[in-house]
């Protein structure tokens, strides 16, 4: 093999290094899947969003149905609002419910949906009413240790 075939070789690698780089910066990025399908609109209310972000997935029985377009804060409830791009080609009944799950124990959050049994479905711009907050690590540790100094030393107990 020639100078030549060696350098494109060399040049060939080089490329398919940067297209994996690209493809794994936008797979971090939240970007790596666009909708191609027509999508509608849902809101929902959460008391805390946690570190939810918007591009988060919107997911239901483990299978992404599409995701979070624009996070807002409401003045009058105190309360995060979630606005989530959902594919058409997945309804969900009226009493469906939503709650911000974590992917792992530190991982990103996203939106979980669970479907209720309603014979209507939702429709463009339709609000989830049954929502659960995110579950923030730090307020689980606080409250845990914050019980272990109620309960006092363990040799006062004796």
């Amino acid at each position: 093999m020639g100078r030549k075939g060696i350098e494109t070789l060399v040049g060939l690698f080089v490329l398919a290094g940067f297209i994996a780089i690209g493809y794994l910066a936008l797979k971090a990025a939240n970007l790596a899947s666009f909708n191609i399908g027509e999508t509608y609109t849902l809101t929902a209310k959460f008391d805390n969003i946690g570190g939810l972000k918007v591009r988060a997935p919107v997911r239901s029985a483990g299978v992404t149905v599409g995701r979070v377009s624009a996070i807002s804060f409401d003045n009058r409830t105190f309360q995060g609002i979630v606005t989530m791009q959902i594919e058409k080609k997945y309804q969900f009944p009226k009493d469906t419910s939503a709650k911000i799950l974590t992917a792992g124990l530190l991982g990103d959050q996203y939106i979980g949906l669970e479907a209720g049994g309603d014979d209507k479905y939702l429709a463009n711009g339709d609000t989830i009413k049954m929502t659960q907050s995110a579950v923030v690590l730090e307020n689980l540790i606080g409250q845990m240790l914050y019980n272990k100094a109620a309960e006092g030393p363990a040799d006062a107990k004796k």
